[in-house]
């Protein structure tokens, strides 16, 4: 299965695509599902009213085929946050009795900064273990806040593993005593129970972010802004190893446009297209789709999109596999190992790293990321770094006292 994953700065059209391309594909004949994640469903206006009642063929996800041969689920993240604190209470009904507290009926709450995030990913995930599913085209959020979720499993994931490690369990028949000695209680065995399901859920959701077979389609309307908002953009991408499939080019204005005002946009989104580095490490490919003169709404104007890209189709391309970041044995010649961190469109300034144990802390523009160190490079010292052609090699130099020594 293919998920591809849908995003771009602001205002640019991601719904409009992401709907596009799911229509392009099911017109080759492959079983798509595209997951809507927006507020008010914004992919319902250009899909059309189902044709048949909804079919619940995913656990936790309702989905509907509509008049385009695929099937459409919306993320409804006030639903889920209602429903997973009901249930995270009914857990915890015993401790809330202890204290005293009151349960929160169902109707009176209302989600919180972060809920859409959680939602969105739980709905991946389900999306991910639909059967009879070749694609699953995702309507993400603008490009910052999309790679800000995609991320989150991995962190959230790192910062249990440090304030809760597993490995602590084993000691549960002495937390008394420890706390005794403490002089503070210990965590109760719930909470260990509670962060490994939390886990389990969260290293399914990284699993799908990070497979060979997902990849990500950024949607810009070409002009100026878009060209710095796309160089951070494919940053935060390549610094969490995202793969990305193409560029779609969107809201194309006809280059032999009479009128002035036209003709200077044409200029200007041909002038974007023309300084735009496809190829390889970098985008691998171009779309175009075309301003239709108004706003698509409707089947019609989505089918008039499906069919007009230019540059080649909106079906998904063949899926490159995530970005590598390989290890290269120098020690022969120079005595260091070098890690290559493919970085397109990095600039010195942008960058920023620090060794802290086994894991490295990578800074790329407003992004940052902490990455566990390769096996070999957990026995070296950082002894420097350099940037050139879109790559941040870090040299490694092994240490004494951890390095085997040759006889």
């Amino acid at each position: 299965m293919r998920i591809l994953l849908i995003t771009g700065p602001g205002g640019a059209g991601r719904t409009t695509v992401a709907a596009a391309t799911a229509l392009a594909a099911a017109r080759e004949g492959q079983r798509v599902l595209l997951l809507s994640g927006g507020p008010g469903d914004p992919a319902g206006a250009l899909v059309g009213d189902p044709v048949a009642a909804a079919a619940d063929t995913v656990p936790g996800l309702r989905t509907v085929p509509v008049a385009g041969g695929f099937r459409v689920a919306r993320v409804d993240s006030g639903e889920e946050f209602r429903t997973e604190l009901v249930a995270l209470q009914e857990r915890g009904s015993t401790l809330l009795g202890m204290v005293g507290a009151r349960p929160l009926g169902s109707e009176e709450l209302t989600e919180l900064p972060g809920a859409e995030q959680f939602a969105l990913l739980r709905a991946l995930r389900r999306a991910a273990a639909a059967p009879a599913t070749d694609l699953v085209v995702v309507d993400l959020p603008p490009l910052h806040q999309a790679l800000a979720t995609l991320a989150l499993p991995a962190q959230l994931r790192r910062y249990l593993a440090r304030l809760l490690p597993a490995e602590r369990q084993a000691a549960r028949a002495l937390r008394p005593v420890l706390a005794q000695l403490a002089g503070v209680p210990m965590p109760a065995q719930w909470l260990y129970e509670a962060a490994a399901r939390w886990d389990e859920e969260l290293a399914a959701v990284q699993a799908v972010v990070e497979a060979e077979s997902t990849s990500v389609r950024l949607v810009v309307e070409p002009g100026p802004a878009a060209r710095a908002a796309l160089r951070t953009g494919l940053l935060g991408l390549a610094l969490h190893r995202l793969a990305v499939d193409c560029l779609v080019a969107n809201r194309l204005v006809p280059r032999d446009c009479a009128d002035p005002w036209a003709a200077s946009l044409a200029a200007q989104q041909r002038a974007f297209l023309d300084g735009t580095d496809a190829g390889p490490g970098r985008i691998p490919a171009v779309r175009g789709l075309p301003h239709l003169g108004r706003d698509p709404r409707g089947p019609e104007d989505l089918a008039e999109l499906a069919g007009a890209a230019t540059g080649g189709p909106l079906t998904p391309d063949r899926p490159g596999g995530r970005p590598a970041w390989p290890v290269e044995d120098r020690l022969a010649a120079d005595g260091v190992l070098l890690w290559s961190v493919r970085l397109p469109g990095a600039r010195k300034d942008d960058l920023d790293l620090i060794r802290r144990g086994d894991e490295l802390l990578l800074t790329a523009g407003p992004y940052r990321r902490i990455v566990p160190l390769p096996a070999a490079l957990r026995r070296c010292t950082v002894s420097g770094a350099a940037l050139a052609d879109d790559v941040l090699r870090i040299r490694f130099t092994p240490d004494p006292g951890q390095w085997p020594r040759t006889p």
